[in-house]
This record gives C-alpha cells, sequence and structure tokens, in this order.
C-alpha cells in the first residue's frame, strides 16, 4: 500500500512537470538528440506509473493491495464467455425456460455465463413496452417477468454442477427513477445547479448516482454482496464502469472477495481499472478496428499499430475480451452480417485466437440475422447452422491449445512480417512447445506472399483441413479474400 502511494503521488509531480516541459518543446524549432532520449525516458516513466489509481476520490481511498491470482481467475484465462439475454432467449423470456438450453451450451463448450440484468425494470420514464434491462427498480429483486428468486437460485445451481461460472450484469452508475433510493436518500444522486436530479447522458430513463456519497457507495457493495452471498454466482460484468470511481470498485472488490473468488469484467477499456479492481476489459478498440476492415474503411497495418501501442497499455494480468457482437452492438449498429458481410467466418476466428478471451452473445451460434429490439420482447430463432459448427470447432481449439491461455500466464505473441503488410496479419502464439500459428487475409483480394521471418519455420497442421504444411520464408501463400489458415504444432 506504501508503495502504491508513493506511485500515485509521483505520477501527479511527473504529470505536472510534464505538461510545462512538453509547452516548453513546443517552441524549440529542432529538438536535440538528448531532448528526444529525455521524452523516451519520461514516457517509459508514465508507462510503469500507469496503474495509479485513475478517477479517484481520495477520501473513499481504500488500502489498495495486488490482486492474488485465484482459481477462478485461472478459469477465467482459459475460457470463452457467453452473453445470456434471458428476456429474449425463449418465447417465456424465463429463467426455467432458459434452463433447458445448458445442456446445449455444455455441449458447445462455453465456460462463463454472463445472465443480462435480472433485477425488476422502472416503469417510470420507461422506454418502450418492457423498459430497458439496465434501468434497476431494485438491486436485491429479480424482475417477475423472468420468475422468482428461487427460479434464479436454480438456475445457477444447475449451471455449476454442468461446471459452468456465472457472472451477474452490474449497474452501478444509475438506478431506475423509481428505485426506493431516489425517495428516500435524494442526497445519493447527482444534482444540477438547479436541484434537479440528472440523467446520464440522454439515457432520460435513469437517475444518476453521486459517488462523493459514502452511505450510497457502502450500499451498493451490500447490494452486491447479496447476490454472491445467497445465490453463489462468480462474478460481476459492470456496466460503464469506467463512468464509476476507481477507488470504488477497488474497495468492492476487497469485500466481495472477503466471501469467495471472483471474476470481474468492466465493460470498459482504461488500463487503471485493470490494476486492482478487475480482471477482464472491453477490447472496444480492436473490435471497431474489425469493423473498419470488414468495410474497407483501413488495412492491416492498423492491427499492428493496435498490438505494438495501446495493447501494451495494460497490466500483464489484464484479459482483454475479443467480441463480434454483443447486446449493444446488435440491436443499436447491427448484426455481424451487416457490418462484416463477407467477414463474420474471419473475425470470429480472430477473436479466438488473438489474445484474450472470445465472447459469444446470445444467437450468435445459431446465425442470429436480425437486430434484437432492446425496449421490447423479440424473441431469438433458434437453428443449427454454419456458425454452430465452427464455434464448436474454435472453443475445442481455445481449449486444448495452452499457447492460446489469456492473460499473464498467456503464449507469447509474435506479430510476422510478410510481403503484403496491408492486407495480411499473420502471427505466432506460443508457450512452451505449444504453437498456434495464424494467417489472415483482411482484404477483398486475393493475395499471394511469403512470410519475411523465419519465427514460424516448421511443420504444421492446419487445424480446419487437417493438410499439412512445411513453413518457411520460401514457401508461397496464396488466401482468398477473408480466408484463414489456423496452423498448430504441439511437441507434447
Amino acid at each position: 500500500p506504501k508503495f502504491e502511494s508513493i506511485k500515485a503521488f509521483l505520477n501527479i509531480k511527473l504529470m505536472k512537470f510534464c505538461e510545462k516541459f512538453f509547452f516548453k518543446l513546443l517552441k524549440i524549432k529542432y529538438m536535440k538528440r538528448k531532448n528526444l532520449i529525455f521524452i523516451n525516458l519520461l514516457l517509459i516513466l508514465l508507462i510503469w506509473l500507469g496503474c495509479s489509481p485513475k478517477n479517484t476520490q481520495q477520501q473513499y481511498k481504500p488500502q489498495l493491495r495486488q490482486i492474488v491470482e485465484n482459481s477462478v481467475y485461472h478459469k477465467a484465462q482459459k475460457s470463452v464467455l457467453y452473453e445470456v439475454n434471458i428476456r429474449q432467449y425463449t418465447p417465456q423470456g424465463t429463467f426455467k425456460a432458459f434452463e433447458k438450453h445448458l445442456p446445449r451450451l455444455k455441449d458447445l463448450g462455453v465456460d462463463i455465463l454472463w445472465i443480462m440484468p435480472i433485477y425488476p425494470i422502472g416503469e417510470k420514464n420507461r422506454k418502450g413496452s418492457l423498459g430497458s434491462y439496465y434501468s434497476v427498480r431494485n438491486y436485491t429483486e429479480v424482475n417477475p417477468e423472468f420468475g422468482t428468486k428461487q427460479d434464479f437460485k436454480q438456475l445457477v445451481q444447475k449451471a455449476h454442477q454442468l461446471g459452468f461460472l456465472v457472472i451477474l450484469d452490474w449497474v452501478a452508475n444509475h438506478t431506475a427513477w423509481d428505485n426506493p433510493w431516489i425517495y428516500r436518500h435524494p442526497e445519493w444522486y447527482v444534482h444540477d445547479q438547479n436541484g434537479n436530479i440528472v440523467s446520464p447522458y440522454d439515457w432520460t430513463d435513469v437517475a444518476k448516482l453521486d459517488y462523493s456519497n459514502p452511505q450510497m457507495r457502502d450500499s451498493m457493495i451490500a447490494a452486491m454482496k447479496y447476490w454472491v452471498e445467497n445465490f453463489d454466482i462468480d462474478g460481476f460484468r459492470c456496466d460503464v464502469a469506467g463512468e464509476v470511481p476507481t477507488d470504488f470498485w477497488e474497495q468492492a472488490r476487497i469485500e466481495l472477495e472477503k466471501i469467495k473468488p471472483l471474476f470481474m469484467l468492466a465493460e470498459a477499456e482504461e488500463p487503471g481499472l485493470m490494476c486492482q479492481a478487475f480482471d477482464a476489459y472491453y477490447g472496444w478498440h480492436l473490435y471497431h478496428i474489425q469493423n473498419q476492415l470488414s468495410q474497407n474503411k483501413t488495412n492491416a497495418l492498423e492491427l499492428y499499430s493496435y498490438f505494438t501501442g495501446h495493447a501494451r497499455d495494460f497490466p500483464s494480468r489484464a484479459i482483454r475480451m475479443n467480441f463480434t457482437s454483443n447486446h449493444d452492438e446488435n440491436s443499436w449498429n447491427g448484426t455481424v452480417f451487416e457490418r462484416m458481410p463477407h467477414s463474420y467466418k474471419t473475425f470470429a476466428v480472430f477473436t479466438f485466437v488473438v489474445p484474450g478471451i472470445p465472447l459469444i452473445y446470445s444467437g450468435q451460434e445459431a446465425c442470429l440475422n436480425k437486430r434484437l429490439k432492446f425496449f421490447d420482447k423479440d424473441t431469438i430463432h433458434w437453428q443449427t447452422c454454419d456458425m454452430t459448427g465452427l464455434y464448436k470447432q474454435l472453443i475445442t481449439l481455445k481449449h486444448s491449445h495452452k499457447a492460446l491461455t489469456a492473460g499473464k500466464d498467456g503464449g507469447k505473441f509474435i506479430i510476422l512480417r510478410t510481403t503484403k503488410p496491408t492486407k495480411i496479419f499473420a502471427f505466432v502464439r506460443q508457450k512452451d512447445s505449444d504453437v498456434v500459428f495464424s494467417i489472415f487475409n483482411l482484404s477483398q483480394d486475393t493475395v499471394r506472399f511469403r512470410l519475411k521471418s523465419d519465427l514460424a519455420n516448421g511443420s504444421y497442421t492446419d487445424y480446419f483441413t487437417k493438410k499439412h504444411f512445411s513453413v518457411d520464408t520460401s514457401l508461397k501463400f496464396t488466401l482468398n479474400p477473408w480466408q484463414y489458415l489456423v496452423l498448430v504444432k504441439s511437441n507434447e
């Protein structure tokens, strides 16, 4: 704790110094070499200090401690996430109806069930006929449309029996306008200059909570503990986590793990959240690059920049969640067939082999081809399709190769140079003698190319076709538009 406090203090002092220093440099027409060297040293120090608490209200700063990797973290490193939309999953839209799908999901191979908010939904300022899942009227009750608390407890128990972890969606940034907290404790909310409680952004069906209030913080943590203590859930996916002070999440983690080890996923992409509070984060930046590539708005060099820059800002233990869809993207920005009409399979494979853990949203394994309504009933049509088999193969690949492990124990990630760098993205994941070598044509053209690096030399088997390859820099590859190769080599 003392060490972390020193880091935080140095970070503040250093940032103030850097601000003055860089303003002075702007006045210099030509930088001397010693200035450039000094800048590099400053950047290295800034990265080291990057895990100092961010967005912290100091009076509530918890005692910091390094998260101890537990059995849940180690399982998550090798896991596949599956997002469950209870409302739209079945015609009934209930816990009991979804429970019948557990054996199918077990056969598919997914490991962690992320269940979207199950709490009663606000009626005041409600949007649509059923309202938003994220407009919480009561943090310690269940939406009666989904069933009873006993139904949910039974669902969690059966999921555990089948080997799943179960995490709940948690909405800490705001509540419904008819949540009892508003009437009992209006001081727990953010007010405008006229004394009126405000909504975050244009989310008019919810009211924003004020994290400068210690009583509200304590009540929020108590509500989270309720689901761990009484329903044995295994963690939380935390909605708009970056809008809530980091030190709250750090304190919540400490209190929650007094009960049991948990897996914590942040709907955010901020390195500071990953130092003490969370295990995994949303790979938003990578997701947007995938969309841009699919729509020919960028090229494969963008991925090189991402993995050698942005992705390295995070602590080694942080796990990126890779995805091609989720509840927001499906409903508001389109299905994968709309956004990635020719490359949805390519990027499904990509999310499984790059560092991180992959997410499958409800219905993706059934070729979900419609934007599910967000505020109204809109049942998923279940069928077996080509994505069913592909996801099953990919999950088996993920489970059977330790090179694809995420987080601090993950396989080394080595990007390989090719003769067509704007169209081909190639890389190796390696852990001990286990090697997975992947090549993606991220263009609408047929591309002939060679590797310019010998780091992947060796004998491989194509995971999907079982064809054998002897790889070296003289081998000429030809890949059709959006084609991919996943080659495996293991001496174990």
